[in-house]
Parts: C-alpha cells; sequence; structure tokens
C-alpha cells in the first residue's frame, strides 16, 4: 500500500519561512516523479515544482528563486523548502508520485501566509 504523509504546513507571516515533508512509504521516491501542487480556495490546482528520477528540476514561475524542491532518496521523503512567502501562496499542498503509470497523492497540508 502506498502512502505519502504531507507535514511542516502552518500559519506564517509574509516574507517568512516553511520547509514541507512528504514521506513516502510503498514506494522508492528516486523511481518516481515527485511533485509539490497546490489548490488555492476558488482556483484551479497548480503544479508547484517537480523532481525527476533523472533531470531537470522544474518550478512554476511564480515560485522560482523562492522555493526549493528536493529528495532524501535514503529517508524516502521529498521536501519543498518555500522561503521568501508570500499572502499568494496561500494554498492546501500536496506531494505526488507519478510513475509505471500509477500516481499517489498525498492528504494534502494547508500553508496560509498572513499578518
Amino acid at each position: 500500500q502506498v502512502q505519502l504523509v504531507e507535514s511542516g504546513g502552518g500559519l506564517v507571516h509574509p516574507g517568512g519561512s516553511l520547509r514541507l515533508s512528504c514521506a513516502a512509504s510503498g514506494i522508492a521516491v528516486k523511481f518516481y516523479i515527485m511533485s509539490w501542487y497546490r489548490q488555492a480556495p476558488g482556483k484551479q490546482r497548480e503544479l508547484v515544482a517537480s523532481v525527476p528520477p533523472i533531470g531537470d528540476i522544474t518550478y512554476v514561475n511564480s515560485v522560482k528563486g523562492r522555493f526549493a524542491i528536493s529528495r532524501d532518496n535514503a529517508e524516502n521523503t521529498v521536501y519543498l523548502q518555500m522561503n521568501s512567502l508570500k499572502p499568494e501562496d496561500t494554498a492546501v499542498y500536496n506531494c505526488h508520485a507519478r510513475g509505471y503509470g500509477d500516481n499517489y497523492w498525498g492528504q494534502g497540508t494547508q500553508v496560509t501566509v498572513s499578518s
């Protein structure tokens, strides 16, 4: 059984930082395209960042230079370091794994950026 468990969300002031974690079980993250998505109220889900097994990491333009996705193969965990947070970053953030014809989602973690 595959599980992706996110953690690290919360309430932060504008300009602050958070680090999201996605702990995987049942799959090895190093073999999957691991991504973070987010969905704000009233908006469509948006791909924030992806790290493939090999190749380039990609980011949506709005987070470039502020967010960093990384993968720890030993811990089987994917991270999203979020710096210089803005109110428009407020959303539910979901971890996603894609590979071998399968798609897996985590339950999501809320990030709220507000003064």
